[in-house]
């Protein structure tokens, strides 16, 4: 006989207390919670819904059938890890969260998926009846991404989920449902699998995937006095100011309210992005050619 679990089945009505009904089918006995039916239900007539088992480790149906299916994926939020099991995966049951096993999930256990993160998952069914979530797999991602024009995608900043993580790179798929990949030389420490994670279109890969970077663009990741540096460059009419790294300290401090040594070393980090350029007597700004980022 084909296993229940999981499937949308018709069940006869068979008894009722304060709290739940109890349905029959195939010789198994169901809860129905009571504050689920429209309209009460009576002994002897049926009920369709789906079957599973809940944290209370008894049979439910509920007429709140989940998109999710054993063919069918959805985008379920972890609510919580247990190390010894996995992660539990909300996929809109009630009263019960499914869990993606810890064999599927990286061996390292800081990237794993921690609360609110997303995975892609689909249910299956272990030989004991058991439920269980499985992750999709690249081709998974592949039926539902989508293409992108170029020109608008060129240097944007994109929101995007990690679903797999492997040696060569972090692969992610955007909100948008464009697939991308993240070399390690374009992050600065690897993301947790499911992370919803900050990109930059950087290029575009043979295969159609969007080559992208986590890291920040330089002009965004120079410190503070850098960005009062760049600020103040901007507001002069020929964007350059009668400054540089010999300068009077007494001269920098008055204008600037740094220190020669703090100057010194925001001119040099803006130097190293190649936002200014430096002579004798002055610093001077630099068009910021965004469009140079791609390809």
């Amino acid at each position: 006989m084909d296993s229940i679990m999981g499937t949308v089945v018709t069940a006869k009505v068979t008894d009722e207390n304060d709290r739940a009904y109890f349905v029959q089918v195939d010789g198994k006995t169901l809860l129905v919670d009571k504050d689920e039916p429209e309209q009460p239900l009576h002994i002897g007539g049926q009920y369709e819904g789906f079957v599973y088992e809940n944290e209370d480790h008894h049979l439910q149906m509920t007429r709140e059938v989940p998109e999710i299916s054993f063919d069918n994926f959805v985008w379920g939020t972890v609510v919580r890890t247990r190390h010894d099991l996995g992660v539990f995966v909300d996929v809109g049951l009630p009263n019960k969260d499914i869990v993606v096993s810890l064999d599927e999930l990286p061996t390292i256990s800081r990237l794993w998926p921690k609360k609110d993160d997303r995975l892609y998952v689909r249910l299956v069914r272990d030989n004991k009846e058991r439920l269980w979530c499985t992750m999709a797999e690249l081709t998974d991602f592949e039926e539902i991404s989508t293409p992108y024009d170029r020109d608008q995608v060129k240097n944007t900043d994109m929101m995007a989920t990690v679903f797999r993580l492997k040696m060569a790179g972090t692969s992610v798929i955007t909100d948008d449902n464009h697939l991308g990949f993240v070399h390690p030389s374009e992050r600065d420490q690897e993301p947790r699998l499911g992370e919803h994670v900050k990109v930059r279109v950087i290029g575009h890969l043979r295969d159609g995937e969007l080559n992208l970077s986590l890291k920040p663009r330089g002009y965004e990741e120079i410190g503070d006095d850098a960005q009062m540096l760049l600020a103040a460059l901007q507001h002069q009419a020929d964007h350059s100011l009668p400054f540089w790294d010999k300068s009077d300290p007494e001269d920098i401090r008055s204008y600037f309210g740094i220190s020669k040594g703090q100057f010194k070393r925001a001119v040099g980090n803006l130097l190293k992005q190649r936002l200014i350029s430096q002579q004798p007597g002055s610093i001077t700004l630099i068009k910021i050619d965004d469009e140079q980022a791609d390809d």
